[in-house]
């Protein structure tokens, strides 16, 4: 680990959670590669344990910019870490868990992905990017029975401190993440695809939830005052469709081309 901003190197808190499930009567061992480093961070697993069934992908940091003072630096280390240290992780287990056919594989996203955050331009592409990349491995991965899913936490850790008021801080124990993480996780979890917000004790799942939209003349071809005048029912969420994958996304719209096909 490291700060924050992504600045410095430390073993100390990977050391100090091993202690604590070795305390409990657990097995562990701590890796302090960066997660830039899949390929060695899986092989340190199956070194030490000999097979790797779950995947969970939490390695973050902040820089945190208005858009209009993001520096290239800024934007290119948080998607450095959060989404290109998840692929090299996970390419580098994806092998092994297809071999076996099973494994699991949670990805931390965000609210700030998924509504948005001022300040956090960087942060919320990288997160939001995260769970396009769990759907798309939810897909690729069903057939060989490993289960993809993503979460968006929000907990008191070493990432939020500072950024939460000190009251709520203390109720947003990182412990309070582990159940869900732990279910997702484990061969009960039948769940694929799927992003849960979680903290302070709460759960819900979040789905995408889409307007059947309006309809135009293909052949025609409509003007931006048609889409003016089609505005609201553009908009309307009453009777929304809630599409599982891309195929399915694409209904309305062929359904409207079928009109016109020969």
């Amino acid at each position: 680990g490291g700060s924050a901003h992504g600045e410095g190197a430390s073993a100390s808190a990977a050391d100090q959670v091993v202690a604590e499930i070795r305390e409990a009567g657990g097995t562990a061992v701590a890796n302090h590669d960066s997660v830039i480093d899949g390929g060695r961070i899986v092989q340190h697993a199956l070194d030490a344990f000999g097979r790797i069934d779950v995947v969970v992908n939490n390695a973050g940091i902040l820089r945190d910019k208005s858009f209009a003072k993001m520096q290239d630096a800024d934007w290119d280390l948080v998607y450095r870490v959060h989404v290109e240290g998840a692929y090299k992780v996970t390419h580098a287990a994806w092998p092994h868990l297809r071999e076996q056919n099973y494994g699991r594989v949670i990805f931390t996203s965000s609210t700030s992905g998924i509504y948005g955050n001022f300040g956090q331009s960087n942060y919320a592409a990288a997160k939001l990017g995260l769970y396009g990349l769990t759907r798309t491995l939810a897909l690729e991965g069903r057939k060989n029975g490993i289960f993809v899913n993503a979460i968006a936490p929000t907990g008191g850790t070493r990432m939020t401190e500072g950024l939460i008021p000190a009251s709520v801080f203390e109720l947003l124990k990182p412990e309070l993440i582990s159940p869900l993480v732990v279910y997702l996780g484990s061969e009960q979890c039948q769940d694929s695809g799927a992003l849960f917000e979680v903290g302070g004790g709460w759960i819900g799942k979040v789905r995408w939830e889409r307007s059947l939209g309006a309809c135009f003349d293909p052949q025609a071809g409509f003007s931006p005052e048609d889409v003016a005048a089609q505005w609201q029912t553009i908009g309307d969420f009453d009777g929304a469709a809630h599409p599982d994958d891309s195929t399915e996304a694409l209904k309305e719209m062929m359904a409207n081309l079928q009109g016109y096909l020969r």
